[in-house]
């Protein structure tokens, strides 16, 4: 029997709540996020609360009760639950489609463990088929262009603007082969606050629904 997208995420957040021990956890933004959050609440009791890696995800946090905290006022935390737009057998992903990959990056980098969620659609052999969200500060984005068509991408501007009133440019057209490099490359260019490539800092835990059930990835 095949599932559908929606049910398949439904699964896969359920599987990551299992990973809710205690203290505060880590929330990404995006669809399968969302899931996460409605199994998040129903286990709340036993969290002290969450970092939120977005305004609509903590909206959503608070809409059930669970108290969402500033990252400054905290350590650090256990886990940090997220999806992917794309993501490697070596746990490297593309992020960013729902534009909130600043955030989300500085979140994941304050947990011991990554966790991602994701259906096996989004299981890919290359990142790049997705378009690399890139966050660049307004008065950076005709050189920032420039320089990415450089490296081979097709910069285009996204409608959008993030929570730190910066604009997104969606880079088609890249060959990332080695996405370590190109993270690090495209966050070197003057003006990029960073890019969707969660490369240098992968995932930990791979929780991959499919219609045989949710299977875990470890690295």
């Amino acid at each position: 029997m095949a599932f559908s997208q929606d049910e398949l995420k439904q699964q896969v957040a359920q599987a990551a709540v299992q990973y809710v021990k205690s203290g505060i956890i880590g929330v990404g933004t995006g669809s399968t996020a969302n899931y996460f959050i409605d199994e998040l609440a129903k286990v709340k009791n036993k969290i002290d609360g969450a970092v939120a890696s977005s305004e609509a995800t903590a909206q959503r946090l608070r809409k059930h009760g669970i108290e969402v905290f500033d990252l400054n006022a905290i350590d650090g935390m256990d886990i940090y639950v997220d999806g992917a737009d794309e993501i490697t057998e070596h746990m490297h992903m593309l992020k960013g489609g729902g534009g909130a990959l600043t955030r989300e990056k500085i979140v994941a980098a304050n947990a011991k463990d990554f966790i991602c969620i994701c259906d096996e659609t989004k299981y890919v052999p290359v990142l790049g088929k997705f378009p690399l969200p890139v966050e660049v500060l307004p008065m950076a984005k005709s050189y920032v262009a420039r320089q990415l068509v450089k490296l081979g991408g097709q910069p285009q501007l996204r409608d959008f603007t993030t929570d730190n009133g910066n604009i997104i440019l969606d880079v088609h057209g890249l060959n990332i082969a080695n996405p370590i490099e190109m993270e690090a490359n495209i966050n070197q260019i003057v003006g990029v606050v960073t890019n969707g490539l969660f490369a240098a800092r992968p995932a930990n835990i791979l929780l991959l629904a499919t219609n045989d059930g949710v299977k875990t990835i470890k690295k």
